[in-house]
């Protein structure tokens, strides 16, 4: 069985998180995803709301939804979230053998390069990579590129017949939807009506949070 694992601020979580995510289920044939909210996210600005206050988004925006579980375990850092001490982390836990992966957006994946011990992402998990629109679809760089090509694999078999090393390119739907999009209409006052699930935003509504 593949494991995979799919890390962010969720400030808010939203359907842009959510809805790529049951495809790629479908897609590639996952049992569960695990959502691994950040607390201190080293590349970007720090959250809106509380880790306490995320956390709970994540659990009513999973509730009921047997496809998807909550480890926060990062939650209860007072240091920076790094990805690849995370994973190395749950590699230990489920041992050497059985097949990890992380999943990420193509976003993330042109600024990886960018990552606390990028390298050596490969050496502890897959990565499965969402579509995500408006990006680039080629590396940045010859070295990336390159990278790339060596890592790649088109055959989902492949993702459960080794524990890692694979990064995959998954044809999910493209939604114009984001974190930062959703707090600025609250800011301006401005609907998020079909942008998160309803007991999210009721949530954000009774929390005051976002204005």
């Amino acid at each position: 069985m593949l494991h995979a694992f799919f890390g962010g601020t969720f400030d808010p979580i939203h359907n842009g998180h959510l809805r790529p995510v049951e495809a790629l289920v479908d897609e590639i044939g996952l049992n569960r995803v695990i959502l691994l909210p950040n607390h201190v996210p080293p590349h970007r600005p720090q959250p809106e709301a509380s880790p306490q206050q995320r956390l709970k988004m994540v659990e009513l925006a999973i509730a009921g939804n047997s496809l998807f579980a909550v480890d926060d375990r990062e939650l209860h850092r007072t240091t920076p979230s790094y990805t690849i001490e995370t994973l190395e982390t749950i590699r230990k836990e489920r041992g050497k053998t059985l097949p990890l992966a992380f999943i990420i957006g193509q976003d993330s994946l042109l600024t990886l390069h960018l990552w606390h011990r990028w390298q050596a992402l490969l050496d502890v998990c897959h990565l499965l990579v969402l579509a995500r629109p408006g990006y680039n679809q080629q590396m940045n760089t010859p070295e990336m590129r390159q990278w790339l090509v060596q890592h790649r694999v088109t055959d989902t078999n492949l993702l459960r017949q080794q524990p890692q090393g694979y990064v995959y390119m998954a044809e999910t739907p493209l939604l114009e939807i984001s974190a930062t999009d959703i707090r600025q209409r609250r800011h301006q006052g401005i609907s998020c009506d079909d942008l998160l699930p309803r007991s999210v935003q009721r949530y954000i509504e009774l929390q005051g949070l976002y204005r």
